[in-house]
Order: structure tokens, then sequence, then C-alpha cells
């Protein structure tokens, strides 16, 4: 799409550097091509209806002749039925005489497409039969299905499948394939009616000589099968009875007479379904799609190559001129690419006044564009700089002062000992705090400031809590930015262990997880309402913190500023059970000191 929508704009481009002449003439061309392209398209479908019509109407036709064929076959075999039961047995009492005669002068008539006629009683026995007279002894008649189709319906003729016939003792040991059709009858027997089967069997080689021929004369094959699908006769019956090959007989048991479309096997095939009277069979021809259009005459295929030939240097000479005439905006296109990979991309100028204008242009425009982008950039960084050094500055100095009035007190209660190792833990806590002006330190040190914290909270507290840390010593040397425990310390003091009664603790814990380095500190106080939990980090308190007024939501804005938005702090509280913030890092052994865009990895 890409492809076509680049030529269109260089043909227009094109036309518009021509004369009108030249103009019309390409057009002309155009135009010429689309509509041999039409005609072909049109005589290709129009000659493919008619071949797919002509084929399909040859075996309609087909069809139709096999249906005649069939049909009079059929009628033959019921006509030598009827022919047995209206003028033999009828005609007989068989308490007086036989109708072997009779049967004897049929089937000579008929030999060529009999293999035998007999007569049953309702029981099984036989009355009489020709050319074999003799049943077998361990034949029982009545389990034959022809037998019991008839017995259900005697008023009815019924065909059977094809089957091989071994009722009668043969001399010759041969046994025929065959269609069996039988029917009730009405015996006479010494004035009195009883009932009894009449069978006559055709020779099956009749149907399949039938079916042979036509197969031999069509473009796709022709089967026989009955109303349920069985196959009577296919071509490759055998391979089909031996798994070897597979037909859809049974989706085709289901089809209405006429033309129907299928695909069988990954192939698209054409179907022709004919059902023949009196039996309920149905005839199928089956044709191949691919064998519709399988051919094409000498001058067809010559026209087509004719056609082929043509396009193809009508199209190459028209891409020859457009390469020509576009090249210079070739070159443009491929130079103004290397915008957003080079950082001092080469615009080409060269072609005609226009083209060289216009690579002028946007070589002034490219230019235009870098000074802006580095503007913005610089302004961005000088930004959130500014805001990390602001958060990083709004420490309250009422710590300070509570701390300086406590080390007062011990002084003049003369608690030297205390108020030593109480301004010690001062100086070890500011010194980290400042850092010599560095905004990343350790982890180690950052664990560091938290315990002198803690120290010094414990002495103004006069121990009412404990803290507890858990640090795994290998994550101690990897990077964060300072002071990010001492503020969620300090809420856990002035929140929760203010209210407790000596048996208050901190737990603060260190680990990871893959490239993420979690700091946990937890508290059992008495936690946060559930109504204020999820404001805690979007809203500002309303309430002055006591502490160093950093608070949770000044952590949180400074660890997003630095890393990003998949960082910083999360927030896990139950009311009289305690609660726990946990930071989220990077795991980095080494950070930036300058912020980059928001995020410093």
């Amino acid at each position: 799409m890409n492809w076509f929508r680049k030529k269109i704009e260089q043909i227009k481009y094109y036309y518009r550097q021509k004369s009108m002449q030249f103009t019309i003439s390409l057009s002309f061309t155009l135009v010429t091509v689309a509509g041999m392209l039409l005609m072909a398209m049109f005589l290709f479908r129009s000659y493919q209806s008619a071949m797919e019509t002509s084929i399909l109407e040859d075996n309609a036709r087909i069809l139709d002749q096999v249906d005649i064929n069939l049909n009079s076959y059929l009628r033959s075999m019921m006509r030598i039925s009827d022919s047995v039961y209206y003028n033999s047995i009828k005609q007989t009492d068989f308490g007086v005489s036989g109708i072997d005669n009779d049967l004897s002068l049929l089937y000579e008539a008929n030999k060529d497409s009999l293999v035998s006629i007999a007569c049953f009683t309702e029981k099984g026995n036989l009355v009489s039969s020709v050319p074999f007279s003799t049943l077998k002894h361990n034949i029982d008649v009545t389990r034959q299905d022809w037998f019991q189709s008839a017995s259900e319906k005697m008023e009815n003729l019924h065909f059977s499948d094809f089957h091989v016939q071994n009722l009668f003792d043969n001399s010759s040991d041969r046994y025929y394939w065959v269609i069996s059709l039988s029917r009730g009858v009405e015996l006479t027997r010494n004035g009195n009616l009883e009932s009894g089967i009449l069978l006559v069997d055709m020779d099956f080689n009749g149907i399949r000589q039938l079916f042979a021929k036509v197969n031999s004369q069509s473009t796709g094959y022709v089967y026989l099968m009955d109303s349920s699908g069985k196959l009577i006769y296919h071509p490759k019956q055998n391979l089909i009875f031996s798994n070897l090959m597979e037909e859809s007989n049974l989706y085709a048991s289901t089809l209405e007479d006429g033309t129907h479309k299928e695909v069988f096997g990954k192939e698209d095939r054409m179907l022709v379904v004919k059902t023949v009277g009196y039996t309920g069979w149905k005839i199928v021809s089956v044709t191949p799609m691919k064998s519709l259009y399988g051919s094409f005459s000498r001058t067809q295929l010559m026209a087509v190559i004719i056609l082929i030939i043509a396009i193809l240097a009508m199209v190459f000479i028209n891409q020859s001129i457009s390469v020509y005439v576009v090249k210079p905006l070739k070159h443009l296109e491929d130079s103004v690419k290397e915008i957003g990979f080079s950082p001092t991309p080469q615009i080409y100028i060269g072609g005609s006044d226009e083209i060289q204008h216009l690579g002028r242009t946007i070589q002034s425009m490219v230019s235009e564009m870098r000074r802006l982008t580095d503007d913005i950039v610089k302004e961005q960084e000088e930004k959130r700089k500014s805001e990390l050094d602001a958060l990083q500055s709004q420490i309250n100095p009422h710590f300070l002062y509570n701390t300086l009035d406590s080390i007062m007190w011990m002084i003049e209660a003369e608690k030297y000992e205390d108020a030593i190792s109480m301004v010690q833990a001062l100086g070890n806590l500011f010194r980290i705090s400042l850092s010599r002006g560095k905004t990343i330190i350790t982890v180690g040190e950052e664990i560091q400031h938290a315990k002198n914290y803690i120290a010094i909270q414990k002495y103004r507290y006069k121990n009412k809590f404990e803290a507890f840390f858990e640090i795994d010593e290998a994550l101690t040397q990897y990077k964060t930015i300072k002071l990010v425990i001492q503020p969620l310390i300090e809420n856990a003091i002035y929140y929760g262990m203010e209210f407790m009664d000596g048996d208050g603790e901190i737990h603060i814990r260190v680990r990871s997880t893959d490239n993420d380095l979690f700091i946990e500190v937890a508290d059992n106080g008495p936690g946060i309402p559930q109504d204020r939990l999820s404001s805690l980090l979007t809203d500002e308190s309303r309430e002055r913190s006591r502490g160093s007024g950093i608070g949770l939501r000044n952590v949180h804005q400074r660890i997003q500023l630095y890393f990003g938005p998949d960082y910083g702090l999360e927030i896990e509280s139950e009311p009289d059970e305690g609660t726990l913030v946990r930071i989220h890092l990077p795991l980095c052994l080494e950070l930036p000191e300058a912020v980059k865009g928001g995020n410093a990895l």
C-alpha cells in the first residue's frame, strides 16, 4: 500500500514537470493498460464461467443418460419380477403343480442380466428356483436382508445392496455379485392362500459396465449409492473398501438433486446429484474444479502471453521514466529519514529549483528543531534539579531544637555521658544528612543514618520503643537517594510509638527481588484509618508534622522525580495492628547525581 501511494505521488510530481502533450500521452498509455487488464479479466471470467457451465451441463446430460439406462435396467428386472408373479405364481396351485418350466424359460430369455430367480415360503422354504435348485444346508433364508425387507412390506418391491449371492449349492463353486429384487407374493396351495417371497438376483456386472462406460467419457467420475450413502458402485471401490481412499458419499447422500460445491481433502469439487426412481438410489457425478480450468487453447494462451508482455513493457518504461524524474526527491527523502537517527543529518540539496528550495527549507527547520530541543532538555533538567533540591531542603529545624533542648537538660541534670552520646549521634546524623552535598549515598550509609536517628529518639522517649534491623549485608553497597528512611521512622515514632506504653516495636528491613530494592519500615502502632490511607501520597496533610516536615508524600515525590513513576512508596496498614511503609527503588550500584528527564537510570 505504501509503495502504491509512493508511485502515485511520483506520478503526480512527474505530471507537474512535463508538458500537457506528454501528460496526455502518458495518461493514454495508463488508460490503455487499465483497459487491457479489465478486458483480459472480463474475458477470463467469461471463458471460465462458460467452461464451467459447459462441463456441468455435459455432466448433467451424462447423469440423465445414466439415469435413463439405469431405470431401464431396473424396470426390466421389475418386469421380470412382475411376469413371474402375475403370469406364473398367481396362475399356479402349488399343491398340484410348480412353476419350474416358467422360471426356466424366463431365465433363458434374460440370462445375460440375471443370476437366479427363486420363490420361497414365508418360513424360508424353497418353492422353486433357476438355474440352481438346492439351497445350502446351513443357510437360513429368513435372516437375509432382502427376505426381511420383503416380509415387512409385502406390497413393495425392494432392491438390496450389492452382495455376493451364496444361497445355493453351485457345482462350479462360482459365486456372483448381485443386487437382489425381492417382493412379497401370495402362494396358492390346494386352494388356500399363504405368503411367500419372490427373489430376482440381478447380475451386478450390468451396472458395473454401465458406469464404467460413462466414467471413460466423463471429465471426473460417476458413482452410485443407496439413499443412506452406502456405495453400490464406485470406480475405485476396492481402494475405498481397503481404506486407501475416501469418498464424501455420506455427505452427498444428504444433498438434494442438482449441482453442489464442496471442499473434500483440501480439493474444491463440483457435485451433480440425481436420484433414481423406484429405488431411492443416488447417482453422483464428481468433477474436480481444477479440471474445469486445466487446459487453455493455444490461441487463448498466446493472447495471455502477449497481454502480459505488453503490460510488462509499459510498466517497465513508465517505471524507468518515473525513477529518472523523481531521483532528486528520493535522495531528499532518504536524507530526511536520517533526522531521527543522526544528530547532524546532511539534508540533500539538488535537482530542480523547487527541490533545492525544499531541501534548504528542511535543513533550516532541522537546525531550528535541534536548537529548540536542546533548550527544552536543558530547561527540564534544571527544573527537575530545582524541584529535587527544594524537596531535599524541607527539613524542619524543630527536631534539631528539641534534640538540643534534650542535651541541655541532660547537662543540667549532670548526665554527661548521655549528653556526650547524644551529641555524637547528632553529629553522625548531620554528617550523613549533609553528605558533602551529595544526593546519592549507599544503603549502608542510609541505614547508619537511621540508626543514629533512632538512638537520639530513644534518649528523648526514654526507651518507649525498640528498633529491630533486618539487613542483608550484601545489599548495603547499592545506591539510594539520601533521607528516605528517617522520615518513615519519624512518622512511626510520632504517630505510633508516642501512644505505646513501653512495648512499641519498629522493624527496618532491606531486601531485593530481581532488579528491585525494597526497604520496609513497620510498626505495631494504632495504624492508619482506611479513609486516609489512599490520600497520604497524593494530598498534602492538613496537619503540620511535628518532625522534620519531610513526610511520606515528600519522600514519594523525591523518589519519583529521580527514578520515574514506576518507583516510590507503598503503604499497608490495619487499625490496631500497625503500619508498613515500603520503599521501592531500582537495584543499582551506580547512580548519577544529575537528574535526566525524570529518570536517572
